[in-house]
This record gives C-alpha cells, sequence and structure tokens, in this order.
C-alpha cells in the first residue's frame, strides 16, 4: 500500500489490479473495525462520498473506489464492452478481498454505485463477501425490466401513468445511448458548466466537488449505460433475489427516478427496510449526515445480528421522520420532554437542550431507550445569542444540519401591568421571544444554506390570541411568537422550510411551578404557584398530547395549531367573536 494525497482528508489510497485496469483505492478509519465499501454513481468519483466517508471513519473502516475509467482509475481497452456488470463485479470482489479479506463488507450505492450493488448483492458469486447492502437512487436493472414488463402485460391507467413518468425521468438514458455526442458534450460546455448545474438545480455544496477529472469520467461512464442497460430490461434475469439485507433510502424528490419503482421489491428482497428523504438526487452531498446516521445504524444492527425490521421505529409518523435530527429547547421536562420522545419514538435524532443540563442528559438517555438511534444532551440559555450560535455550531458540525427546530423553552410571569417591571419584561421577552428569535435565525439559516427543506416549530399559547388583564407580559411574548411564526411562514415557503405556531391552552407542566407573579412577595407567590398548578392538575390535559400535535403539525405543514378544546374555541372566537374574547379578559381570575 502506498500513502499519497488524496482529495478526502486523511485517506490512505492503495491500487488493486484486476481485469486489465488499476482501481485507486481510497481507506479511511480503523482496518480492524466492520469494512463499509461505498461505490460511487454517474458521472461521479469516489469524492462524491468524501462527506459520508469522513463522518463514518470513526466508527468503522471506510473504503471507497473510483470506478474503472473514473477518476484516478485507469479505463478498460477498449472502452465498449469493458464496463458490463460482470466485469463491474469482478471489480467489486477485488477491492473487497484486498481490503477486507476476512471479513464480509457492508456495500452502500448510489446512482450507478446502487445499480452495481444490486448485480452484488443478487450474483450467486459474491455470497459470503457482502454482509449488507444500502441502496440509494439507483434500481436493479433486473427488477426494473420486470416492473416494466409487468406494467405492459397488464396495463391499467395508472400502470401506465407510472411508466410515462418513469419514461419521462429517463430521458438521459436515451441521450447516453447516441454515439459520440455524450463524449463531445461532457469534453465540452456540459462538463465546464455541471459545477454550477448542480450547485443550482441540486443545492449541492460548491466545496471542492465535482473534481477536474468530471469531463473524461463522464465521457467514459458513458458506456456504463451502452453496455447494459438495454440488454437488462429486455431480459431480466428471474433469479435476481438478494442474498443480503439491504435498506433502501428513497430521495422522494429525485429528478430522474420515481419512488414507484421500488413498490414490489419485497418481492425481491427478504430482508428489506425502507428509508425515505425529503431531498433531491445527489444526497452523499446535500445530506450526508442523513446518510452517515443510516448507513451506521443499519451496519452495527447487522453486525450484532438484529434482523433489518427489528431496527426500524414503529411510532407514529415514523416513516417521515426515522432517522431526521430534531432538535428541541426546553427538553428537560414538560411539553419539550414529551416532544423530544414523541420524535424519538418515530426514530428520529434527538438534540435535547434545556438550561438544566441533568435534565438535557436525562431526556437524551430516555429518548435513546424510546427509540432514537443516536440522541444528546446540550446546555444553553436560548436568550443568550452568542451561546446559541455556538450552540448551531457544534450541532452542525457534530451531529449535522437540524431537520426539524421546536423552539419551545419558555418561562410564565402573571400579574397586572404595572406590577410588572421593566426587568420582568426583559426576562420573559429574553426567553419567550429573543429565544425563538434566536432560534430560527441562526438554525433557520443553516436549513435554508443547506437548501434541502425543514421545519421550524415555535411553541406559542392560546394566551397569543385570548387577552387576559393577569397576563399582558407572557401573552405579548407569545402573540409575537404567533407573528413571527406567521411571517417566517410566508417567507421561508419558498425554500421548502415550513413553519408551524403551537398554541397550547391549560397542559400540566411544571412551568406552572416556577411561573413568577408580579408583584406579589415571596410567600405569596409561592402560594399563587401551588394554586395554579393545583387548577392546571385538575384540568390534567397532558403534554403528551401536545407533542402528538406537534408531529401532526410537520408532517402535515400546518400553520396555526391550537392545542385543547379551550386553546380552540378561544381561536374561533378571536376570529368570529372578538368582543366577546375581550369581555372573558375583563374578569378576575380565579387566584
Amino acid at each position: 500500500m502506498s500513502v499519497t494525497s488524496v482529495n478526502i482528508e486523511g485517506a490512505r489510497e492503495r491500487w488493486v489490479r484486476t481485469g486489465g485496469v488499476e482501481l485507486c483505492v481510497a481507506e479511511l478509519g480503523d482496518a480492524s473495525q466492520p469494512t463499509v465499501l461505498l461505490v460511487h454513481g454517474y458521472p461521479d468519483s469516489k469524492e462524491v462520498w468524501s462527506e459520508v466517508a469522513e463522518r463514518l471513519a470513526d466508527r468503522f473502516h471506510v473504503v471507497l473506489y473510483d470506478v474503472r475509467g473514473h477518476g484516478r482509475s485507469t479505463a478498460p481497452a477498449p472502452l465498449r464492452g469493458g464496463f458490463t456488470l460482470e466485469k463491474l463485479t469482478d471489480d467489486f470482489l477485488a477491492v473487497a478481498d484486498a481490503v477486507s479479506p476476512d471479513r464480509p463488507v457492508h456495500l452502500v450505492g448510489h446512482d450507478w454505485g446502487s445499480v452495481q450493488g444490486w448485480e452484488f448483492a443478487t450474483v450467486e458469486r459474491t455470497e459470503g463477501r457482502i454482509a449488507s447492502f444500502t441502496s440509494m437512487s439507483g434500481p436493479s436493472l433486473d427488477h426494473f425490466g420486470h416492473w416494466i414488463k409487468n406494467r405492459m402485460s397488464r396495463p391499467t391507467p395508472r400502470r401506465a401513468a407510472q411508466l410515462i413518468g418513469q419514461g419521462a425521468k429517463s430521458w438521459y438514458v436515451y441521450m447516453l445511448h447516441t454515439p459520440v455526442l455524450p463524449e463531445l458534450a461532457w469534453r465540452g460546455p456540459l462538463g465546464k458548466r455541471w459545477p454550477k448545474m448542480l450547485q443550482r438545480l441540486e443545492n449541492v455544496p460548491a466545496d471542492g466537488y465535482p473534481t477536474a477529472s468530471l469531463p473524461q469520467d463522464a465521457a467514459h461512464g458513458a458506456w456504463l449505460y451502452r453496455d447494459n442497460v438495454r440488454a437488462r430490461l429486455r431480459r431480466p434475469r428471474s433469479d435476481a433475489y438478494a442474498h443480503v439485507p439491504v435498506q433502501l433510502i428513497t430521495p422522494l424528490d429525485d429528478a430522474f427516478l420515481s419512488p414507484k419503482l421500488y413498490a414490489e421489491l419485497d418481492h425481491w428482497v427478504p430482508q428489506l427496510i425502507r428509508r425515505t428523504l425529503p431531498a433531491k438526487h445527489w444526497i452523499p452531498r446535500t445530506r450526508p449526515d442523513q446518510l452517515a446516521a443510516w448507513i451506521s445504524e443499519f451496519v452495527r444492527t447487522n453486525e450484532d445480528g438484529i434482523p433489518a425490521r427489528d431496527t426500524v421505529a414503529t411510532g407514529p409518523y415514523a416513516d417521515r421522520f426515522g432517522g431526521r435530527l430534531v432538535l428541541v429547547t426546553g427538553a428537560a421536562s414538560g411539553i419539550g420532554r414529551a416532544t423530544a420522545f414523541a420524535f424519538a419514538e418515530a426514530g428520529a435524532r434527538i438534540v435535547a437542550v434545556d438550561r438544566d443540563a441533568e435534565g438535557a442528559t436525562r431526556t437524551a438517555e430516555m429518548a435513546r431507550l424510546i427509540g432514537a438511534p443516536e440522541a444528546w444532551g446540550e446546555v444553553v440559555d436560548v436568550s443568550d445569542e452568542q451561546a446559541m450560535e455556538k450552540l448551531a455550531e457544534k450541532v452542525a458540525t457534530e451531529y449535522g444540519i437540524v431537520d426539524v427546530l421546536v423552539n419551545n423553552a419558555g418561562i410564565g410571569l402573571s400579574g397586572s401591568f404595572f406590577d410588572t417591571t421593566a426587568e420582568d419584561w426583559k426576562k420573559v421577552l429574553d426567553v419567550n421571544l429573543w429565544g425563538v428569535i434566536h432560534g430560527c435565525r441562526i438554525f433557520g439559516k443553516q436549513m435554508a444554506d443547506r437548501g434541502q427543506g425543514g421545519h421550524i416549530v415555535n411553541t406559542a399559547s392560546a394566551a397569543a390570541y385570548q387577552p387576559s388583564r393577569a397576563l399582558p407580559a407572557y401573552s405579548t411574548s407569545k402573540a409575537a411568537v404567533l407573528m413571527l411564526s406567521e411571517c417566517l411562514r410566508a417567507e421561508l415557503a419558498g425554500q421548502g422550510i415550513g413553519v408551524s405556531a403551537i398554541c397550547p391552552g391549560l397542559v400540566n407542566t411544571n412551568i406552572t411551578s416556577t411561573t413568577r407573579f408580579a408583584g406579589a412577595d415571596a410567600t405569596e407567590e409561592k402560594r399563587l404557584q401551588k394554586k395554579t398548578s393545583r387548577l392546571y392538575g385538575l384540568r390534567n390535559f397532558p403534554p403528551e398530547k401536545v407533542a402528538s400535535a406537534i408531529l401532526r403539525a410537520v408532517a402535515k405543514n400546518q400553520a396555526v395549531v391550537p392545542v385543547t378544546p379551550e386553546a380552540r374555541g378561544a381561536h374561533l372566537m378571536s376570529r368570529f367573536a372578538p368582543r366577546t374574547l375581550r369581555a372573558i379578559a375583563r374578569l378576575e381570575p380565579p387566584l
């Protein structure tokens, strides 16, 4: 093995000779750990995996190689007939034998790397060399061929629409079968413009990818299509059953492949789990954090001998939130803790944030037990802008960009307007309003910059639209949160980021025991806290129902969500009977 400079930080390089070509192979991590072998697609080189590989390297032996004719690997001569799936299988076995001679490898493929992976995972000669296969954005050509034949032999309007839809998405396949023109385009204007096109159309970051070898890689890679596609689609194998557990990751906004292609995959794969991701095609570059989390989980469970299906969360909306990164503020107790647990039950990764370090850690620990594949407790004061910025930087670096942000942290304050001091106002607004502003601005900006959508949940209150003589400061802060949410929802809609305002009514949480009462001395304040807690306890509306409403709001992209019957009633009255609501506001609170 020779160690040289490659485009992946910390990688070791070696060369593997097979079938008249030399393959450039890069390795990261401890070679004694399970081997994860990443295979790139078209028109990529192994560098498409760099962000995923670096995230996996602290837990696994990670291997990437340039497919023949791509990157620094040499091309077969002649090109015609040099890219058949049979020869690509020879290459895979040569690399696997070189990097992991004594243990099967965990295969991961994207695009044409996935197309190859399906071949490797279904042919007899690779049995025993693959421990698991993670597929994304690339079907088996055999399965695809049967999918087409099934729809042509038993046509219905729906099946015809599926064929036409996928046929339109496959326009580039027809172009790549034309002689000479693809090579001229890639070595000319298309090769020069491709990086900018990826940035504009797929939101792929401009971070050194693709590499300078792109025009040559794309020209050579056209033979992947010419050597395989028509032959396999016309005569698909009837024995293309997977002999390994398979994890299918489907980007829902893939411009080239319809999710319907995988509708009958259970027939071919005895051990299959499915994941969906609201993203476009090039997820190794746009969603490396999510992919690394799913790959790690799948590899570990297979190493431990756990059936694949037993690792998938089964809670409500598990198909929507499984593996997503969810950050919840005020997560040490009450609605925040219940929300963290609800997302954990749906299989999300959790960042539990609170000023209470012990409480945040406990929430994270419980979230892992409930179903979160990973969970972390973080300490921050949401009113501290610099602390929030540091937290956001840490989360992005260590865990990834947040998919769902729940700005839940808040404090209570009761008392008349003239008893409420300027300092009281500052404390309430700093946490209840500025904490939400900091979260939206800092984490929301990361979502927007990533360009793959997301969702922001802001916990407001029924007090946001229900005036009260006893809650001027609290109600003002929550009304501001509600309007902020509405404004952000309008601004961020075009970027695929949803914003929801959750407006609970009387919920039995410990905020009542910590609510301050302006103008009351310590003894009186304790008495009022106890009485308020008792009233809320008698109402006994659990925070778990608010958490369920939050998950539903994100899944359905709801704008304003009143929770509890009294919150819904007050919301209706604020729209249709505001005078009645104002009259109610004049009543003396029962304290």
